[in-house]
């Protein structure tokens, strides 16, 4: 992949990254459950970042006409994994999540995927080692995302079951 086509593969992103905030912002406003509600702002919360992270690049890729010197490597890690902790130990019901809410996580589920697998394909394509680490941070908080979510899907699924796993509760037969 040749510099231009690392160039139009930032606008990609910078497309993917807010389209995917509007999409997660609009279904924590949608969803009455309140664990769908706090994992869809959170990550819609942290797809601005990216989003922040990728303008600054492109910005300044584009004046230098070269990968910057200057960009941050560092995206502030999410709290996602925090959101489904502090569900935990303060839920008192376990509502399952309604057809909407299911659809929802599982289309974020293919977002996520595909968004690791995009900035994989860049990071792999790149030999600057800067870009190589920025993008790699990417894909770790796109993976992130993604097994939250499949954490998000289970609770939806079954609340009682979800809850036994990650309660760390097992059946002694003695």
């Amino acid at each position: 992949m040749n510099e231009k086509d690392r160039l139009n593969a930032l606008e990609v992103a910078l497309n993917n990254e807010m389209r995917e905030r509007e999409f997660y912002l609009k279904n924590a406003e949608r969803t009455a459950n309140p664990l769908g509600k706090k994992m869809f702002q959170q990550i819609g919360d942290d797809e601005l970042e990216h989003y922040q992270r990728l303008k600054q690049l492109h910005e300044k890729w584009t004046k230098q006409e070269k990968w910057p010197e200057t960009v941050p490597l560092k995206v502030n890690d999410t709290v996602v994994k925090d959101i489904l902790l502090d569900f935990l130990k303060k839920a008192a019901e376990k509502t399952k999540g309604d057809s909407s809410d299911l659809e929802a996580v599982r289309i974020a589920l293919d977002f996520e995927a595909k968004g690791a697998k995009f900035y994989a394909e860049i990071r792999d394509a790149s030999s600057d080692p800067k870009e190589k680490q920025f993008f790699d941070l990417l894909v770790r908080m796109e993976n992130e995302h993604y097994l939250s979510l499949k954490d998000t899907e289970e609770y939806f699924i079954d609340p009682q079951s979800w809850f036994r796993k990650m309660e760390h509760h097992t059946l002694d037969g003695a």
